[in-house]
């Protein structure tokens, strides 16, 4: 039954991250290269500090080009501090509703605080393929 899938079954280990004191053009690279929509940010003991997106990114890149400064800014200047996450054996069925109710596409995975992982609707449209198939 689908309300009894763990999520850690099915998150991706190891997301992107970065760290708050980081250039945002180092960020950038990241998030180009790896075809992501943004990074977690977290520090030295992978405490998620908060989530750095493409947006935030073209809104630190336009106040650089504003201001005339080539110096863009750090992570920290520009990411989002509050951001929504789910615990590591959490039910799929109830994080599908959370992300549907709050308009995300994907959500970081903590244990303990701890940045663990991350799971997306991609992966989550996965676990459904997978049941389904089971069913039929």
């Amino acid at each position: 039954m689908l309300r009894s899938v763990d999520l850690s079954d099915y998150m991706s280990r190891n997301p992107l991250s970065v760290s708050a004191t980081d250039n945002v053009f180092d960020a950038i690279e990241l998030i180009v290269e790896h075809k992501v929509s943004g990074v977690c940010v977290v520090d030295e003991q992978s405490t998620l500090l908060g989530v750095l997106s493409e947006l935030d990114c073209l809104r630190a890149i336009l106040n650089a080009s504003y201001n005339n400064n080539s110096d863009i800014g750090s992570v920290r200047d520009y990411m989002t501090e509050e951001v929504d996450s789910c615990k590591l054996h959490a039910d799929v069925v109830d994080v599908a509703d959370f992300m549907i109710k709050q308009g995300h596409r994907r959500l970081p995975v903590v244990d303990k605080g701890k940045l663990v992982g991350q799971i997306t609707c991609r992966q989550l449209l996965t676990v459904v393929s997978q049941f389904a198939n089971v069913a039929a």
